[in-house]
This record gives structure tokens, C-alpha cells and sequence, in this order.
């Protein structure tokens, strides 16, 4: 006999829960969704006033219309989802495990700067090697230059390294766009180069000792006699 298991909330209690959500961050989405279904109605019924069947295309009008609306209001729910995670720190690395096939991506920041809480991650693919930072990019680019230097001496100067800053400044990759930056970069490597050269920074490691799962890499202190040479 099997035990009863809690029931899982319908399609419309979770679209009702998203709504309710997203508003709260976002109050003008009845607006952006009532004028993106009120329009693709609109243009349905003039398109039918054209050929003479209003009444059938404004139907479907209706029901297109919800479908863009119930669109709209997914797109927003992501984009303020983004923004809320963006301020938590090592978001960058969860992110990029979501990208698509072909990408080797590591699941510990490769740099690290406890009192800064600036991130360095690393990622191989097609394009070459990327390094994904979070924190101001005056202040985290010597965190990848010391990364890129340190890939340098292994990898060799041929393979291409990728550096892309998260945040909303100028000069920086939105957080929502980032793997699609990622996946659009133009190749540079074959699959085979890309696997060889993902196991050669993989069996170099990081700058610092493995960070066990679980753990906050913020708070990670360095290892002073690991930096200094025992």
C-alpha cells in the first residue's frame, strides 16, 4: 500500500502564483499584458473585417492574444527573477551550469578575493576559455589577469580567452543574457581541442584548494603558505 502524496498545484493556481509574484515587483504587468492581448485581438478582427470572417478570426484573436499575454508575462517574471538573484553572491557559477551542451563549466569559482567578494569562473567551449566575473570591473580585472596568466603558462598563448563582466554597467553582460553571450561567441576551438583543453584546467585546479559543496566561497580565506611556496 502506498502512501498518499501531497498534491502537486494546478497550471492555472501556479500561473495565478506567478502573477501575483511578478506584480509585486513589477505593478504595471496587468497593463503589459492586457495591451499585448487587447492588440493581437485588435489586428485579428481588422484582418477579418478584410476577408470578410471577423467573427473567426477574432476567435482566434482571443485565443493568440492569451498566449501572448500569458508570454509577456513569463518574459517579465524571468527578467525580475534575474534581477533579484543578481545581488547574491556566486550567483554567476549556477547560472552557467544551465548553458547548453558543448561547455565545460566549472562548479567552484577559479579566483576569489575574500574581502572583496569578487568571483572569477571559468568556462571552456568552442570560442576558447571563459572567465565570468562578478564585482567592478576596475577592481576584478587582477583577478583575471592572474587567472589568464596562470592558463597562459599551461594552455600556451593559441587558445583564446574570453572575459565577460556580469552586472548592468556599461561594458557589462546582463545576467539573464549571459549564457546566450556565451553561446554566440564565435568559434574558435574543435570539440576535440575543447575537451583536451578542459582537462588540462581541470587537472591544474584552482588558485586555491577545492572549496567543499556547501560552502560559502565568500567566506573562504586564502592559503597564505599555499600563495608563498612551502
Amino acid at each position: 500500500m502506498s502512501l498518499p502524496t501531497p498534491e502537486q498545484p494546478g497550471r492555472l493556481a501556479t500561473l495565478r502564483q506567478v502573477f501575483s509574484l511578478t506584480r509585486q515587483s513589477d505593478p504595471l504587468l496587468p497593463l503589459w499584458m492586457l495591451g499585448g492581448f487587447a492588440g493581437v485581438v485588435l489586428v485579428a478582427f481588422l484582418l477579418g473585417l478584410l476577408i470578410k470572417h471577423p467573427i473567426y478570426l477574432t476567435i482566434l484573436g482571443v485565443l493568440f492574444g492569451v498566449l501572448v499575454a500569458l508570454l509577456i508575462m513569463s518574459r517579465r517574471a524571468e527578467r525580475f527573477a534575474y534581477e533579484r538573484a543578481a545581488a547574491q553572491p556566486g550567483v554567476t557559477g549556477q547560472v552557467m551550469k544551465n548553458i547548453r551542451r558543448g561547455w565545460f563549466v566549472e562548479e567552484e569559482p577559479v579566483a576569489i578575493d575574500p574581502r572583496t567578494r569578487d568571483l572569477v569562473f571559468r568556462a571552456v567551449g568552442r570560442p576558447g576559455v571563459a572567465l565570468v566575473t562578478e564585482g567592478p570591473v576596475p577592481r576584478v580585472n587582477r583577478l583575471v589577469e592572474g587567472e589568464r596568466k596562470r592558463m597562459t603558462r599551461v594552455l600556451g598563448p593559441n587558445v583564446p580567452v574570453l572575459v565577460l563582466h556580469v552586472g548592468d554597467g556599461e561594458g557589462q553582460v546582463p545576467l539573464r543574457k549571459l549564457n546566450n553571450k556565451l553561446m554566440r561567441s564565435k568559434p574558435a576551438l574543435t570539440k576535440t581541442e575543447v575537451s583536451q583543453v578542459a582537462a588540462r584546467l581541470k587537472a591544474i585546479g584552482g588558485v586555491r584548494p577545492p572549496i567543499p559543496k556547501g560552502i560559502d566561497p565568500t567566506r573562504v580565506r586564502p592559503d597564505r603558505k599555499g600563495v608563498r611556496g612551502r
